[in-house]
This record gives structure tokens, C-alpha cells and sequence, in this order.
């Protein structure tokens, strides 16, 4: 099992930045992949930005070039930084992994963390 704590986010103004924070904890080792989602009030899920334990990452095309994802293996902590946020931005952000037992998938998710961008 795997435990996601996000943290980091709070009220800003269009153009501020913002670092959001996504500890894990538990079986961290069999971590690969962690990928940060938002949701806004209204709208589906959708994916924001992924990273692999190597440190490939891949981005929801709205964000590239704001928006930069990294991770220390270490701390087994995963970063959002969000650079030139905009109001369209708002919304609940989570980080989530998958995990491979045998022929099934487990999927986790963190408590989420609200992020507000003020126009």
C-alpha cells in the first residue's frame, strides 16, 4: 500500500506561482509512475502532468512551459511547480499512483490540495 499527502496550495493572484508537494509514503519502492490531476467544480478529472521514477515527464498541453513537474527519489516527494498561473487553473489538484500486484492494479490517491487563482 501507498499513502499521498498533497500540500502547497492556497490563493493567488493570475501571473503568481505556486509549488505543490506530494509526499509518499508506505511501499514507496514499487512506485514508478506519479502523475499530478486537477478537477475544477463542474469538470472531470483530467491528467496534468506525469513522471516517471527516471524522471520522464509529460504535460497537459495548457500547461506546458508554466507548469514543471520533478521529484526527489529520495524524499519520495513529487513537485508541481506552476509558474504564470491563470484563473482557469483553479481547481483541486491530486497526485496519484498506480501500483502492479500479480494481474491487478492498484490505484491511490492523495486527499487533494485546492489551488485558487484570482483574476
Amino acid at each position: 500500500q501507498v499513502q499521498l499527502v498533497e500540500s502547497g496550495g492556497g490563493l493567488v493572484q493570475a501571473g503568481g506561482s505556486l509549488r505543490l508537494s506530494c509526499a509518499a509514503s508506505g511501499s514507496t519502492e514499487r512506485i514508478n509512475t506519479i502523475g499530478w490531476y486537477r478537477q475544477a467544480p463542474g469538470n472531470q478529472r483530467e491528467l496534468v502532468a506525469t513522471i516517471t521514477s527516471g524522471g520522464s515527464a509529460n504535460y497537459l498541453d495548457s500547461v506546458k512551459g508554466r507548469f514543471t513537474i520533478s521529484r526527489d527519489n529520495g524524499e519520495n516527494t513529487v513537485y508541481l511547480q506552476m509558474n504564470n498561473l491563470k484563473p482557469e487553473d483553479t481547481a483541486a489538484y491530486y497526485c496519484n499512483t498506480k501500483l502492479r500486484s500479480g494481474s491487478r492494479w492498484y490505484e491511490y490517491w492523495g486527499q487533494g490540495t485546492q489551488v485558487t487563482v484570482s483574476s
